[in-house]
Formats: C-alpha cells, sequence, structure tokens
C-alpha cells in the first residue's frame, strides 16, 4: 500500500465572517492510499485557530503518517491522539479504499433511495442588514431550524433581529438556534441567557469560552436557555477526560465536529457517553470541502438522530469538489443524478 497527502486550498465564494474573522480560503488536506489498482481517499479538516491539532509540525505528522500506514486504520488512530483531523483523515481514508465504491463509505437509503438528512440554516456573522437578508433566504429555502451568530455584532441589534424573526414566525414554525462562540464573560453570561430566552431558542452553543467547566457547570444549572458544548469538546481526547468533563458539566446537549474531536471513533465515544448521562447531540461539519462532508453525512444518517443536523457547508467554495450531496427544503440529500468531479480528484490524488 502507498500512501500520500496533498494540500488543497478552497476558495470562499463570499467573505465569511466567523469567530476567528473573516474568512475567504480555508487549506484542507487529504490523505491518499493505493493498493491493488484502488485508491482511497480522507479529508483531514484542520481549522486553523481552532483545531487541537494546528501546530506547526502537522505537515510533518501527516508524512509521518503516510510513511506508517501499514499500521493500518486502528493502530494509527491511537498514535494520533493529539492530532483528531488527521485521526478522521486516516478513517476515511481506509474506508475508502476497502469500498467497492470510493465514495460510499456507508451506503444506506440516505445514498441509495435519496433519503434526506434535516438540516439547519447557517447565518454568517455581519452587519444587520447582510444577517437580516440571510435569514429571508433562509426561510425561502425551506429551513425550519436556524441557527445565527450572537456575541458578532451590538448585543441590542441582535435581540432586535431575533425579536423580528419570532414577530412572523412562532417557535413551531422555527426553531432558531444561536451560537455565542464563547462571546460572553462568566459575569455577565447568565443575563444575556435570560434576555435571548425570551424569543423561545432552541439553545446556545458555547456562552463562554472553553476551559472553565465549573463556570459552565453553574451556568447549565441556571440558564433558562438550554445549552449545548461545542469548543469545550475540543481537545478532550482521553475518554476518562470526556466522561468526567461531561459528568461535571451535564449539558443539556453536545455538538460533535468530527474533524476536531478524533472523527467517528472519536465523536462515537461522546456519543456513547451523552447518551448514558441523558444528553442529547448533533453533528455538524466544519468547513470541511464535500470529501470530508460526504463522509460525515453518510455517517450521521447511520446515527438515526432526529435533530436538525448542522451539514449545510457544502455550497460556500467556488473550488469545491462537485458531488451528488444536494441541500434543498431544509435538507442534504445525496442526489444519485450527479457525479463527482471524477477528473479534480484524479488530479488530487495523482
Amino acid at each position: 500500500m502507498k500512501a500520500s497527502y496533498k494540500k488543497y486550498v478552497l476558495n470562499f465564494k463570499n467573505p465569511s465572517g466567523t469567530s476567528r474573522g473573516i474568512l475567504v480560503q480555508k487549506e484542507t488536506w487529504f490523505i491518499i492510499l493505493h493498493k491493488n489498482g484502488k485508491f482511497g481517499i480522507g479529508e483531514c479538516g484542520l481549522l486553523k485557530g481552532l483545531s487541537a491539532d494546528d501546530r506547526p509540525e502537522y505537515e510533518e505528522v501527516l508524512q509521518w503518517t503516510c510513511d506508517n500506514v501499514d499500521l493500518g486504520k486502528e493502530a494509527l488512530w491511537d498514535k494520533l491522539l493529539p492530532y483528531p483531523s488527521i485521526q478522521f483523515g486516516v478513517e476515511q481514508a481506509f474506508l475508502s479504499l476497502n469500498a467497492a465504491n470510493p465514495f460510499l463509505l456507508f451506503p444506506s437509503e440516505f445514498t441509495a433511495k435519496e433519503k434526506s438528512i434535516p438540516i439547519n440554516g447557517l447565518i454568517w456573522m455581519g452587519d444587520e442588514k447582510f444577517m437580516h437578508q440571510q435569514i429571508q433566504e433562509k426561510l425561502k429555502q425551506g429551513f425550519n431550524c436556524i441557527k445565527m451568530k450572537v456575541g458578532a455584532i451590538d448585543f441590542e441589534r441582535e435581540l432586535l433581529l431575533l425579536q423580528a424573526i419570532r414577530k412572523e414566525y412562532s417557535e413551531q414554525e422555527i426553531s432558531l438556534r444561536v451560537d455565542a462562540n464563547g462571546a460572553f464573560s462568566p459575569e455577565e453570561a447568565l443575563g444575556k441567557l435570560q434576555r435571548l430566552s425570551k424569543y423561545n431558542l432552541h439553545s446556545i452553543e458555547q456562552p463562554i469560552k472553553a476551559g472553565n467547566p465549573l463556570a459552565m457547570r453553574e451556568l447549565c444549572e441556571n440558564s433558562p436557555l438550554p445549552i449545548a458544548l461545542d469548543e469545550e469538546l475540543i481537545g478532550v481526547s482521553d475518554v476518562t477526560k470526556k466522561e468526567e468533563l461531561l459528568q461535571t458539566i451535564r449539558p443539556p446537549y453536545i455538538i460533535l465536529k468530527p474533524s476536531l474531536v478524533g472523527g467517528f471513533k472519536g465523536s462515537e465515544q461522546w456519543i456513547d457517553i451523552a447518551e448514558k448521562l441523558g444528553i442529547q447531540w448533533w453533528v455538524t461539519s466544519a468547513l470541511e470541502s464535500n470529501i470530508g462532508l460526504n463522509a460525515i453525512a453518510q455517517w450521521t444518517y447511520t446515527l438515526k438522530n432526529t435533530l436538525p443536523q448542522g451539514l449545510g457547508t457544502g455550497s460556500l467554495y467556488t473550488n469545491n469538489i462537485d458531488s451528488p450531496l444536494t441541500v434543498g427544503n431544509g435538507a442534504i440529500s445525496y442526489d444519485k443524478n450527479k457525479n463527482w468531479n471524477t477528473k479534480l480528484i484524479e488530479e488530487i490524488c495523482i
């Protein structure tokens, strides 16, 4: 078996505002396996400034992984514990290599019968006019669950945006998720959550910065608004520490980004612990190309989670790899009439 890696730079159609600034490009990395005339491909979705493995030696670790590919998927996963995005790329690449079709990692009704997965519509950070415009577009596109950022613009304006949505759409018509990305201080957080709760929100992601579990536990105990942990999970790779974290905080929800928490295996560890503790969860992509998104969507379907997932990021790029993944009517599905851009994939895999 031969293994190699390649960097690919994704270009955003529009500059996209995040808690880490405005993005116009996003680097991603592919691991490619070749054996007996077959190939497998997996995406290592590194997010600069957020991934636990955003380290100077990242490319050296990719090379080490390729040099030691004969160790196999499980042994590599264990040795790559500090590098969750590479763990995920390795998982995908081996599943892809061993599949009858390198893009059908988890054959199911999702891929065979075009069953869909409900997803939330993502509203990007920006000024009030831009965010309101996006909200209107998502509603027209059939989304009944919308996720928007808070803490990005003036808080009073954000409340007005939520108020405007609620004036037009009830809680039964539109489920609203908000994501603070740790924007609130522990001292002000409860007061802000009390004000946000007036708009019948589904949940708020990461109201305070990760790394303060006792403050987060207190917030979860007293918040009138259900809290979902997101960044709090990043960098926690030991199963015992995962259990300690969830037992300490006891959040209503956790959010799983496979690229950031060690792929399928790392995510499933979190899910097992969460379900034992009565904690609900959903899965979110992390700006991967369609290679990574394809793997996440297929795996997510097999989990049979009925909550809207966060898998709507595939249309953000001008040079994404064309795939059968399609977003419409508030869901993501697998359109068998659409094909992968095999020419581009061949260029990547050479």
